[in-house]
């Protein structure tokens, strides 16, 4: 199981909601602009261990469910099963992970998938509202259909207020307890729709990300460059 969400819950009891309908398409919301989101891999580990040290203790807080420590967060890395779960991120121009999400796919006591899925998400203090928490529970919503999950389940925190919104937006039940919530999303079977739209998403934040790379490369090649052309101009003003 994988820590307590980053954007978590928060407390003061609610009724009980009623039984909730078959789940529907996902209700519509405002469009937000698009947002490159990369699924990430083996090799992005490096990069999210510096994500999340980067985040300040009241972050982490949120994120872990607790103050994480560097060496706590450093074995949650560690322990990221990138086979059995997924893992989205929001890259910036150079390459850090500005927002990440975690979709850990949950399993019966026998070992079977169990149709539901579970979904942490984080977003570093210098990227703020720009709408990533959004974008990346939708994508995570989109991905977690497409592989047979009915049930989205976020486990969170009372103080906070942004996941809360964010899943009830989306037409979430939410169940407080104390200090801490639980919000679940019955979510709509996969169609023919939702693939293609996952096919695109991701082929198009591929392409971006490659971008990216590539000018990362063009601009590191101009600043060696300039070195030389630096210490040429050096050697060159010396006396001879």
């Amino acid at each position: 199981p994988h820590m307590k969400q980053m954007d978590s819950l928060g407390p003061t009891s609610e009724p009980q909601a009623p039984m909730s309908p078959p789940p529907t398409e996902p209700q519509s919301r405002s469009p937000l602009p698009w947002i490159p989101i990369r699924s990430l891999s083996e090799r992005h580990r490096s990069r999210i261990l510096a994500h999340f040290l980067e985040l300040p203790e009241r972050d982490r807080y949120l994120r872990f469910g607790y103050a994480a420590s560097d060496s706590q967060i450093t074995h949650y890395v560690d322990q990221l099963d990138f086979e059995r779960d997924e893992l989205l991120g929001i890259f910036s121009r150079r390459l850090s992970l500005l927002a990440m999400a975690h979709v850990a796919y949950l399993s019966t006591h026998d070992g079977r998938p169990a149709a539901k899925a579970e979904f942490g998400v984080s977003v570093a203090a210098r990227a703020r509202g720009r709408g990533y928490g959004t974008r990346l529970f939708d994508l995570a919503v989109l991905h977690a259909r497409n592989r047979g999950v009915k049930t989205l389940i976020i486990h969170a925190l009372s103080e906070n207020s942004a996941m809360l919104r964010i899943a009830r937006n989306a037409g979430a039940t939410v169940e407080r307890e104390g200090g801490e919530s639980e919000a679940s999303l019955r979510l709509p079977p996969e169609s023919l729709a939702s693939h293609v739209e996952q096919i695109v998403e991701d082929s198009a934040a591929e392409l971006n990300y490659h971008i990216k790379h590539q000018a990362r490369r063009v601009e590191g090649l101009l600043h060696a460059l300039a070195g030389i052309a630096g210490l040429g101009e050096q050697d060159e003003s010396k006396p001879s």
